[in-house]
């Protein structure tokens, strides 16, 4: 008998999943789409007042001041006393790999094992996430799916918000490998096997360079996977927060010739800003609504990173992991850019580090991270400041040039039980 009611069970959460998917993705752009009378916040530093801007198959095809004598195209959306920012873009996320914490069979963020480069967390993508739907209407239409655990992790994609699948949504797919380095110190005691973690890892990387040099009549996958980093057609993305760690990693990208390196987290980063920028590694840094790690930091710390590190020339930006509720917390990414407003950046500063920065250090800027011509039309209108939780208020968001739908499983609660409560 339990076992038929649990069989019961199941089959009533199928049925309730099934009821409440996820908004049915937008058709492809049929028709060209003017707006006019924004504030336009261009993504690259700069903004236009009572702006026009025109796309159409997808791309932007002009973009400038509504003043301007050219003819609309398309359907034209009076926009006056509005905003229109480029997509926001998250870094380094679980999004779409788990589902719910506490149901072992949504949570797919991690595989066995230390050593996993060959792992690629895009097949594991969930395009119909009722978490990746809820991040739409603020405006984070772009992601970097990221595998999570041992040592290397696996390898990430990039991908849009409003897909039927994986391969819908994949935007840039293998951009790159993460990796975990080790901690200097645990519990607030020196890590004794620091040097010997290292030792390893430097082991594995010159045993797949030995492999990778000829051809092998037996595929090792782990090794297969590194190649790009050799060849520069993929990111090492290493998580390291410390001075030390940082240094080390930045010692060991080089000494292994690794084209591109990016450190995640750099909660010290700051203290090393000359010699990120002097290599050009970029960081994406924790969220900045987080407390300080040792207890003689300023409890301002995690807000203050950012300025030091784009006054000295350093591509930074910013991701949500390094704390609790990671996945729900990726939809406040444009909150999160905006608290570093009041610790020194201007706004334009603080939305490039979720804009145009993240779009160079995923390797999308080609097509998005800016409002330019011949760019992705991936932007959105809002009532007011994107940046301010009290204004962001999505009327429109485009993906490609789709128009995307706003709602979600939280506005329909909303409306359904507003409905109730007006009533009585």
């Amino acid at each position: 008998m339990k076992l038929f009611n649990i069989y019961i069970t199941l089959a009533c959460l199928l049925l309730f999943v099934s009821i409440h998917a996820q908004q049915t993705p937008a058709k492809k752009q049929t028709k060209a789409i003017s707006i006019e009378g924004a504030t336009a916040h261009l993504g690259n530093g700069e903004l236009i007042e009572n702006a026009l801007i025109m796309f159409e198959d997808g791309k932007i095809t002009f973009i400038g001041s509504a003043m301007t004598k050219i003819a609309r195209i398309g359907n034209i959306i009076n926009a006056q006393g509005k905003h229109i920012y480029p997509g926001f873009i998250v870094p380094n996320s679980t999004l779409g790999l788990v589902e719910i914490d506490a149901v072992k069979a949504s949570d797919d963020d991690s595989e066995f094992g230390s050593w996993n480069p060959h792992i690629r967390s895009l097949i594991a993508y969930n395009a119909e996430s009722k978490i990746v739907e809820s991040m739409r209407p603020n405006g984070v239409l772009i992601g970097q799916i990221t595998p999570r655990g041992g040592r290397i992790s696996g390898t990430s994609s990039v991908v849009q918000f409003d897909a039927w699948n994986w391969e819908d949504a994949a935007i840039k797919v293998d951009d790159g490998i993460h990796m975990n380095w080790p901690n200097t110190f645990i519990r607030n005691q020196i890590n004794s096997k620091y040097a010997e973690q290292i030792i390893e890892i430097t082991n594995n990387f010159n045993n797949a360079k030995a492999y990778l040099k000829e051809n092998q009549p037996v595929k090792n996958l782990p090794y297969e996977a590194l190649k790009g980093l050799f060849d520069g057609t993929k990111k090492l993305y290493i998580n390291a927060d410390d001075e030390k760690s940082i240094i080390d990693a930045i010692n060991f990208s080089n000494q292994n010739e690794i084209k591109h390196l990016v450190i995640v987290g750099g909660r010290e980063a700051y203290k090393v800003a000359d010699k990120l920028k002097d290599n050009q590694v970029s960081v994406i840094l924790n969220r900045t609504l987080s407390l300080p790690e040792n207890t003689d930091d300023d409890y301002n710390l995690p807000l203050k990173v950012a300025k030091p590190l784009v006054d000295n020339g350093v591509l930074v930006a910013l991701q949500v992991a390094g704390g609790r509720m990671e996945r729900m917390n990726s939809r406040n990414l444009p909150f999160y850019a905006g608290t570093t407003v009041a610790h020194g950046l201007t706004k334009e500063q603080a939305l490039q580090l979720i804009t145009s920065n993240p779009a160079k250090i995923l390797g999308i800027n080609d097509l998005y991270g800016t409002l330019e011509v011949g760019k992705s039309a991936t932007l959105f209108i809002s009532e007011g400041d994107a940046l301010d939780m009290r204004t962001n208020l999505l009327t429109h968001a485009f993906i490609d040039g789709r128009l995307i739908s706003l709602e979600t499983h939280q506005t329909e609660l909303w409306k359904r039980y507003s409905e109730k409560y007006n009533n009585q």
